[in-house]
């Protein structure tokens, strides 16, 4: 026989009250967390999230393919600034790079969608364009794979949350707080300082640094300081000898070459980018990825014209904070002088052989 369902009685209170008062409670809590990090100079912006790259991805599948299309890791985002292009040339491009992140997934990508027959920048960061690493290759995976509630939930928060919440970001979410906190270190372990809020985004994910590592003198230590840790760091598994680390950089050359080989066939032309870096950091990519056996092979290989900021005179000089991307205003500089130099690259005639192979 089924057993009886137990049943609860529930007592008579001010339920109305209780709702109202824990609602308070709630907007006091937020309002408090909010008022905490708007002190520390944060302002609301977009969140810059696999779903809001996913939507960008998308416009090139629903009619805006024969446009130019930017990819690369943080510098061709955070240092390409779409308004400034858009003002020089009419067109404002479609923003794909992915900080931390090599631009050949996104690359092959590209290569193997027949919709995109536009003009493409490839932002190279040689750590990590020649090692392969790929810290938002998830963005790339799941963009194709998206639900309708996952899209859904982006379009909410891009307009709910985002433009009006400084808190809405991970960098301030409160178990990511609660982690970075001066905890005891254990015998044996060697805790990471992850990288901290770098740029604030728009809605198309133009990205532009936030003033805070300019005008506070701390956090902009703070920032070199995770970039130090990150270049004294002993090398990762398979890159513990130079000869290793060239094996995997000539893989990684060997798939841009095949990609280009296939946008090339559609007509798609193809402009290689290195932009500014400076300081330990310069100095570490040097170290790790020679140009003679990274980017001189790369634009060899591929047969693609290509922009080395140490090239040209307007690309130096330009502020950079934590030695990796510029300030906002010099973004703004470095893509008027970047934006002509683009322009005549995209213009020399497509190669009509196959570049010949370096021994």
């Amino acid at each position: 026989m089924a057993q009886p369902v137990p049943e609860r009685d529930i007592p008579a209170r001010a339920w109305g009250r209780i709702w109202l008062g824990a609602l308070a409670v709630a907007l006091l809590l937020l309002g408090g967390w909010e008022w905490r990090w708007r002190a520390f100079g944060v302002t609301p912006a977009y969140a810059n999230s696999d779903g809001q790259w996913a939507m960008q991805r998308r416009r090139i599948d629903n009619g805006e393919g024969h446009g130019t299309v930017l990819i690369g890791s943080s510098r061709t985002l955070f240092d390409v600034q779409l308004p400034v292009w858009q003002q020089m040339t009419g067109e404002r491009p479609i923003q794909l790079a992915l900080e931390g992140t090599s631009a050949l997934p996104v690359l092959e990508d590209l290569a193997g969608d027949p919709n995109f027959t536009g003009r493409l920048l490839v932002g190279v960061t040689p750590s990590l364009f020649f090692s392969g690493f790929a810290y938002r290759g998830a963005a790339i995976r799941k963009a194709p794979r998206e639900s309708p509630s996952q899209r859904i939930g982006t379009w909410l928060s891009m307009r709910l949350f985002e433009p009006y919440l400084a808190f809405d970001g991970n960098d301030f979410a409160l178990a990511t707080v609660i982690k970075r906190q001066p905890w005891p270190v254990r015998a044996g372990t060697h805790p990471r300082r992850e990288v901290r809020k770098l740029a604030n985004f728009d809605y198309d994910r133009n990205g532009r640094m936030w003033s805070k590592l300019v005008t506070d003198p701390s956090y902009r230590e703070l920032a070199r300081g995770i970039w130090l840790q990150q270049i004294n760091a002993p090398p990762p598994p398979g890159f513990e000898t130079p000869a290793k680390a060239g094996a995997i950089a000539q893989q990684q050359i060997a798939r841009a070459v095949a990609a280009v080989a296939k946008l090339r066939a559609r007509g798609v032309r193809v402009v290689f980018l290195r932009a500014p870096v400076t300081g330990p950091y310069y100095a570490f990519e040097q170290r790790v990825a020679p140009r003679a056996q990274s980017w001189d092979v790369l634009l060899q290989r591929t047969g693609a014209p290509g922009i080395e900021f140490s090239d040209y005179p307007q690309l130096q000089g330009l502020e950079q904070p934590e030695w990796s991307h510029l300030s906002e205003p010099a973004a703004r500089q470095f893509t008027a002088a970047l934006v002509p130099l683009v322009q005549d690259a995209f213009s020399k005639p497509l190669p009509q052989t196959p570049p010949r192979p370096v021994p």
